[in-house]
C-alpha cells in the first residue's frame, strides 16, 4: 500500500467585505470532506459562539505559551485580542492526507506561505471598491470609522493580489464558489495523478 500522501493547503484570503467567508462556507457545503481550520482567540465568546465550533477560546497566558513555541502558523493583534492558526491542528489534518482550507487576512496569509510554501493562495476581490464600500456599509456591525480603516487597509490588501497563485472576482456567490471548487478539485485531482505515477 502506497504511503499516505500528505493533504494540501488551501489559503482563501482577501479584504475585509470581499466575502471570503461567504465563499468558503458555500464551499464545505459542496465539498464537506475538506477541514476549515479554526482560530485559536484570547476573545471572550460571543453569544451562542462554541468552543471548538468558532473559536478555540485560549486564555492571553496560553496563547503567548504557544506563540513562544512557534506553535502558530500565522497570528495577529487585532483590537486588543491575539488570533491565530494552530499548527499542530492543521499538521495533525495533513499528515493524515486531508484538505486543509484557512480563511485568513492577507497579513496572515503571508505568514502561512512562508511557513508552508506549498500552499495554494486564493485572493477573493471584490468586483469594484464602490461595491466592497457597500457590503462593509451594509453589515451594519462596524462605525463609519472602522469601515474607513478596513477600507484603508483594503487598498493595500488588492495590490498584492497578483502575488497569489489565484485571482477570483466575487461578483457572484454562486459561479464565485465554483471557481473555487474547481481549484480545489483540480489540485486534488493532479495529486492522485502524482502519487499514481
Amino acid at each position: 500500500m502506497p504511503d499516505q500522501h500528505p493533504g494540501e493547503v488551501f489559503i482563501v484570503s482577501g479584504p475585509s467585505g470581499a466575502g471570503k467567508g461567504t465563499l468558503v462556507q458555500a464551499l464545505m457545503q459542496r465539498m464537506p470532506d475538506l477541514w476549515l481550520s479554526i482560530s485559536a482567540t484570547t476573545r471572550a465568546p460571543r453569544p451562542g459562539e462554541k468552543e471548538g465550533v468558532h473559536y478555540v477560546f485560549l486564555a492571553a497566558e496560553e496563547f503567548e505559551c504557544i506563540r513562544a513555541e512557534d506553535g502558530f502558523l500565522e497570528w495577529a493583534e487585532v483590537h486588543g485580542n491575539r488570533y491565530g492558526t494552530l499548527r499542530s491542528a492543521v499538521e495533525q489534518r495533513t499528515d493524515a492526507g486531508q484538505t486543509v482550507i484557512l480563511e485568513i487576512d492577507p497579513q496572515g496569509a503571508e505568514q502561512v506561505k512562508r511557513t508552508m510554501p506549498s500552499a495554494t493562495l486564493v485572493f477573493i476581490a471584490p468586483p469594484s471598491f464602490a461595491e466592497l464600500r457597500r457590503r462593509l456599509e451594509k453589515r451594519g456591525s462596524e462605525t463609519p470609522e472602522q469601515i474607513e480603516r478596513r477600507l484603508h487597509r483594503a487598498v493595500a490588501e488588492l495590490k498584492i493580489a497578483d502575488t497569489y497563485d489565484y485571482v477570483i472576482i466575487n461578483d457572484d456567490v454562486t459561479r464565485a464558489t465554483e471557481e473555487l471548487a474547481c481549484i480545489v478539485r483540480s489540485h486534488a485531482q493532479q495529486r492522485i495523478t502524482d502519487v499514481k505515477d
